[in-house]
């Protein structure tokens, strides 16, 4: 299948209700801007939620022909001198319906098998959307991916974190005979925005397909309304937009504010501050910077896709360039 042609910028909104989107790894606390009281989202925690939900359905036997490179798995031994990415690129070469990458399990510096490394990790979706590294002697692979993220993603709206304090059942220590009690701090409402890019010119390069970026787009609505941990199950997708350009050079200002809070209510009241915000009743939004782009000579189109019925209505009405997303068959 031919790779992708169109260059596209991506605009994702989700909600977020008394929960943790993106904890620091360190501390285990929201990731925080203190100047603008926004609340931060990596481009990491995305493209975990997309790979943890093609793996559900290469393990529910959705998708059983699909591989996904990046992983966590107790299936894989690791050896003390083999790095994280040699691992994994053995651990696929030694599956059947790769045999003819065999010759990368015993590859050195003096066989070298670098483009065929290259080709096997091209079998994994992940690869394709978002590149991959292999750093196996003789089979060493850096492959960018045609699908990035921003770094930290923004909330539209500041937020308040809120102190949150539980109780364990279990103590700390062998010397404690109480349970252990743990402080953090959680968010009472965002709406979450994430900006992505897709890229053209580097889909040559790793075999992206349309099929691969429906199907991305599917994994990311999904995966986070079906997030099951205690930190993410209160989210919610709202909204979706792929920005079409007309030609895979061009390229449009301003992208991630195309979608923003109305200060005012449809009735004309003031609506709540941010910090006050703990519903998406609460949230009027704004699309006339959206609109304004689709006069631009410079975009093909605008697809959308929603499942939340007044902003369906706010976008049905605009017409021109924006049109649905054919996302999932029943909707």
């Amino acid at each position: 299948m031919a790779t992708i042609t169109e260059k596209s910028e991506l605009l994702f909104l989700y909600e977020s209700k008394y929960s943790i989107p993106n904890g620091d790894p360190f501390t285990g606390e929201q990731r925080y801007d203190e100047e603008t009281k926004k609340i931060l989202v990596s481009d990491v925690r995305i493209k975990r939620f997309i790979r943890d939900y093609f793996v559900q359905l290469i393990e529910s036997g959705a998708k059983p022909d699909w591989d996904v490179y990046v992983i966590n798995s107790d299936k894989i031994t690791q050896k003390a001198d083999e790095s994280g990415s040699s691992v994994r690129i053995n651990a696929l070469a030694s599956k059947e319906k790769y045999k003819d990458f065999k010759d990368v399990l015993t590859a050195n510096k003096n066989k070298r098998q670098e483009e065929k490394a290259l080709q096997l990790i091209k079998q994994c979706i992940d690869v394709r959307l978002f590149g991959g590294i292999s750093t196996k002697e003789g089979a060493a692979v850096n492959l960018t991916g045609p699908v990035q993220f921003a770094l930290l993603n923004p909330s539209l709206n500041s937020v308040d974190l809120r102190i949150h304090q539980n109780t364990s059942v279990f103590s700390s220590s062998a010397e404690k005979s109480r349970g252990a009690i743990g402080t953090t701090t959680v968010v009472p409402f965002a709406l979450c925005q994430i900006h992505g890019w897709i890229n053209p010119f580097s889909a040559k390069l790793s075999g992206l397909t349309d099929d691969d970026v429906l199907e991305m787009l599917k994994a990311l609505w999904n995966s986070v309304n079906n997030a099951n941990t205690r930190s993410k199950s209160n989210q919610s997708s709202l909204l979706l937009l792929q920005i079409v350009y007309a030609n895979p050079t061009d390229k449009l200002y301003g992208i991630d504010r195309f979608v923003q809070l109305s200060e005012k209510n449809a009735d004309g009241s003031l609506r709540k501050r941010d910090e006050e915000l703990r519903d998406l009743d609460d949230c009027p939004f704004d699309f006339s910077r959206l609109v304004n782009a689709l006069e631009s000579t410079k975009v093909s189109e605008i697809r959308y896709y929603t499942e939340v019925p007044e902003i369906q209505t706010q976008l049905a009405a605009i017409g021109g360039k924006l049109r649905p997303l054919a996302l999932f068959d029943m909707v």
